[in-house]
């Protein structure tokens, strides 16, 4: 008889098994920041993610490891990469810097609180918090782990991420993230439309290379057919 071995539930779960986002307007802001943020920092080292678990600390296999999931997080220092969790002693032990939470009709004030908490406990050097029904935005920020953390709010604004250097600004219809250039934040659709123009830029120029370098080859071929030396051209 051929035994199966049971699978015992790793320590480290990759999931804590709730759900990425409660109703569309959080998923599409989440996914927003994460994407838009990948593009900011795409030629830097640097690791985005959306709702991946970070564990902070290693503990002891009969105790519950202390775990956030940011709805996006940063960490600057560590190439981008597929992780199952940020196990942070398996980074050189870097804290992500700049967490962000986009609030749901299902979080409540001490579940906030307690994010708060554990970001401050854990090094991160900028939280931002939005809720996207009622526009509410408030942050904390420091220059570094140690450090208190300052309060960012509504009349802070415009706020501009020290780490970053995005930009938050509130309108009438809720607030809006933008480039350190100015650029406003895109949807996932207007991301989508930049890489296919991107890329018909790019095979409209290797077309014309190669059209150029056809054309000289068969310059060159009517100049041997002609008894000419080509060699030094």
């Amino acid at each position: 008889m051929v035994q199966t071995p049971i699978k015992l539930p790793t320590h480290y779960p990759d999931s804590d098994g709730k759900p990425m986002a409660d109703n569309t307007k959080q998923y599409k802001w989440i996914v927003r920041l994460v994407e838009n943020l990948k593009r900011l920092l795409e030629n830097q080292t640097a690791f985005v993610a959306g709702d991946l678990l970070w564990y902070p600390v290693q503990v002891d296999k009969d105790k519950t490891p202390p775990s956030q999931a940011p709805d996006a997080m940063v960490v600057l220092g560590r190439p981008d990469a597929d992780r199952g969790s940020y196990k942070q002693w398996e980074e050189n032990n870097i804290a992500p810097q700049v967490v962000f939470e986009i609030i749901s009709p299902s979080n409540t004030a001490r579940e906030m609180a307690d994010k708060q908490a554990f970001y401050a406990e854990h090094g991160v050097l900028e939280m931002y918090f939005y809720d996207p029904t009622s526009f509410s935005f408030w942050g904390l920020a420091r220059e570094q782990r140690g450090d208190a953390l300052n309060p960012v709010l509504m009349l802070n604004q415009p706020w501009i991420s020290p780490l970053l250097q995005i930009q938050f600004k509130m309108f009438e219809d809720g607030l809006a993230v933008f480039y350190p250039d100015g650029e406003p934040f895109k949807t996932l659709a207007e991301l989508a439309r930049e890489r296919d123009l991107a890329e018909v830029e790019r095979d409209n120029a290797q077309a014309e290379r190669d059209a150029a370098n056809a054309k000289l080859k068969r310059a060159i071929a009517k100049l041997q057919a002609a008894g000419l030396d080509v060699e030094g051209l």
